[in-house]
């Protein structure tokens, strides 16, 4: 890869600016440190013209001499010593890393000096002089936020005290009951605790109050409990809470109804997936007298029942998002308002929050309004359903459906021409029986329908972001969805490997980039050797996350990006619809440190969310193949530790383990993960490569499908 001076254009230079100042927020640069730091040939003076752009803009602050700083929350101070928080990682011996922090660096912190903290805890970590091994080490000085309210484990019932011994999380202290609220004859029995005590410092009791017993019996519900709550979701809600949401029917009112843009004589609609309760988004559409359409995508309108503050939007906020596990959900919202109340139902009226554009036929924006509306949703599509229409051109709405598909198409390919990255991952689906063991497994299927929906939300999105923005100098403060961009040391490990399956990446310019994954997402759909590049691809880049500081979103190829289409499964297009309602007549500024805490809760959750998820897959995963104990299979080398490589089993998608110490040869594994070499002429492994395997076992417990070359 270059490593030339390179010339940025203006929206990737202010990009890679704000992206510098804010790695560190205390401090300054002026234009000549940014050129050198970044690497970058534009003239001094165009570096300098794009900084005082983006103080204009909000984005960065005038320092002393000529510098300048990011606007960011200085980092905690204990005294006069640095502290940063971050999120516990545990490792099995008990010592743990703090990730997330603004340290160059994860931290590492050991088992004595974690202070009681447990694995996903929000901490605070002071950071220790270094030793010999050089790695950044700290110390726990404050838990900021438990990451587990509810554990379930195994009551023993003692002379003075219960104690419920965890299982999952591993490594979690027991939880101590007080006799009086238990019973002799539960001895021996499975229970969810709530923790109503985390005592202080390192080895002081933890005790509980028993929420439920579950039985013994039903493996299935104790195991998907489990992986809620260990990731810190709870799917039953306070009484508080449902009694709350129980009174929220009083709330509407033909007052109410007389504010608002009616669509109730609009062609609307929802299309969602089969299974689907709560319908959070729907879609109308009108010719108007000019030829162009009125599109209107319209959003449950989750805030004129959520009011900040009652237990109700407290407990929304904590959960932060709906959790999606292989067989079933645990909603943000209880089911009065996610099913019910918010829930865009056909042949209800319903009160939403719209985002409506007038387009033409190539997807031409000639203007745009948002605001408070009411909807009459004439008719609730699967997506089997509208795809039937666009594929037969028959049906009800069938019109309005293809007047959707086609402008969607061409919002589709203008996004990919303006630097959109089309990588798909497999979504695996699970076929149960009546005791919700797995009978099947089909990768689920995106067609045009999907794509059309897909389309219109992230216009929106887009579209929001945009408006607020730009409606003031400086912006008010918002919520955006922010994607940096690729890993630079990751992406040059990566573009060497693929070189070598055969495929040319274009580094030398962030566009040549974009260019080369998009080409990769082509080629991988006719040659199945370059499959497995996908996930490795995708690896190299930065996880998506939520900020009050817009630095675009590099995987859409957008330069203005939030959360709209989502209240009743995200907390943050709560947040969102909040502080556009606020700005739609007026200019409300929001209290910036209190959304950058906002927004880094609800990124760890959504992070916590997605464990959940694969979590659960897993289990499913390995129950399913233990069906298949002894059976060969074809696969393919999906990754590789210094232990040996896991394998993805082509049929079911399963990942299994092989150990380097039961094949024929040793191997030393590369650097980087991708390669593993045999020591004594045997044959190289690497990621991609097909082999042949047999399930030796498989472990839902432990989720550990172990395999045996064939």
């Amino acid at each position: 890869m270059s490593r030339k001076p390179r010339q940025l254009k203006s929206p990737e230079l202010q990009h890679q600016i704000v992206k510098l100042l804010s790695k560190d927020p205390k401090k300054r640069f002026d234009a000549v440190q940014i050129s050198r730091k970044l690497n970058l040939s534009n003239p001094i003076s165009s570096i300098e013209k794009e900084c005082l752009s983006l103080v204009t803009r909000g984005l960065l602050e005038h320092a002393k001499n000529g510098t300048y700083i990011f606007p960011s929350l200085k980092k905690a101070t204990t005294g006069t010593i640095k502290t940063y928080q971050g999120y516990v990682d545990m490792t099995r011996s008990g010592s743990a890393y703090i990730t997330g922090t603004d340290a160059k660096d994860d931290i590492y912190v050991a088992a004595k000096s974690l202070m009681g903290a447990l694995h996903k805890d929000v901490v605070k970590v002071q950071i220790l002089p270094q030793g010999r091994n050089r790695r950044l080490e700290g110390k726990v000085v404050d838990i900021v936020e438990r990451s587990i309210s509810h554990v379930i484990g195994t009551l023993q019932v003692f002379m003075r005290f219960g104690v419920v011994q965890v299982e999952q999380p591993k490594q979690f202290p027991d939880v101590f009951i007080k006799l009086e609220e238990i019973n002799e004859d539960m001895h021996g029995a499975i229970v969810k605790v709530h923790i109503t005590d985390w005592g202080k410092g390192q080895n002081k009791s933890i005790w509980g109050k028993i929420q439920q017993i579950l039985d013994a019996g039903d493996q299935n519900e104790i195991s998907m409990q489990n992986i809620l709550l260990t990731n810190g979701f709870n799917i039953d809600f306070p009484e508080n809470v449902l009694a709350e949401a129980r009174e929220l029917h009083k709330k509407i009112n033909e007052s109410e109804t007389a504010k608002r843009r009616d669509f109730r004589n609009k062609v609307c609609f929802t299309i969602d997936p089969l299974t689907a309760k709560d319908f959070d988004d729907a879609l109308s559409v009108e010719k108007l007298e000019n030829g162009h359409y009125e599109i209107g995508v319209h959003i449950a309108d989750v805030t004129h029942f959520l009011e900040e503050n009652t237990e109700l939007d407290k407990e929304a906020f904590s959960r932060s998002t709906s959790v999606y596990i292989a067989d079933r959900v645990c909603p943000m919202l209880p089911e009065e308002l996610s099913n019910h109340l918010c829930s865009l139902v056909p042949n209800e009226d319903r009160y939403t929050f719209s985002a409506v554009f007038e387009m033409d036929i190539q997807g031409k924006i000639y203007a745009e309004w948002y605001g408070k509306t009411i909807i009459h949703s004439c008719r609730r599509f699967t997506y089997e359903e509208a795809q039937d229409r666009i594929e037969t051109g028959e049906g009800d709405y069938v019109g309005e459906i293809n007047i959707l598909q086609s402008i969607a198409k061409k919002l589709r390919e203008k996004r990919f021409q303006q630097g959109s990255i089309n990588f798909e991952t497999d979504e695996i689906q699970f076929t149960f029986d009546d005791k919700m063991v797995p009978t099947g497994i089909k990768i689920r299927e995106r067609k045009d329908a999907h794509m059309l929906v897909e389309d219109f939300m992230l216009l929106a999105n887009k579209k929001v972001a945009e408006y607020v923005f730009k409606k003031t100098v400086p912006p008010v403060p918002f919520v955006y969805r922010i994607h940096d961009l690729p890993n630079p040391d990751k992406l040059e490990d990566f573009v060497l490997f693929a070189k070598e399956l055969g495929f040319q990446f274009h580094t030398k310019t962030p566009g040549g980039i974009t260019e080369s994954f998009n080409r990769l997402a082509d080629d991988i759909r006719k040659n199945e050797t370059l499959k497995l590049l996908e996930p490795l691809a995708i690896r190299t880049m930065s996880k998506a996350e939520y900020s009050p500081h817009n630095i675009g979103h590099y995987g859409l190829g957008f330069h203005y990006y939030t959360h709209f289409t989502s209240p009743i499964r995200r907390y943050a297009d709560v947040l969102v619809h909040r502080l556009l309602f606020k700005n739609l007549t007026g200019e409300f500024r929001a209290d910036i440190a209190v959304l950058e805490k906002q927004t880094k809760h609800i990124s760890l959750q959504e992070r916590k969310a997605m464990d959940a998820e694969r979590e659960s897959v897993k289990y499913k995963l390995a129950e399913y193949m233990a069906f298949f104990i002894g059976n060969e299979f074809d696969g393919i080398i999906s990754g590789m530790i210094e232990k040996g490589v896991f394998i993805e089993i082509k049929d079911t998608k399963a990942e299994g383990f092989i150990a380097f110490s039961e094949m024929d040869s040793s191997y030393v594994v590369a650097e980087n993960k991708y390669k593993a070499f045999a020591k004594r002429g045997g044959e190289d492994l690497f990621i991609g490569k097909k082999v042949r395997v047999k399930v030796l076992s498989s472990d839902k417990e432990t989720l550990r499908i172990d395999l045996k070359l064939v």
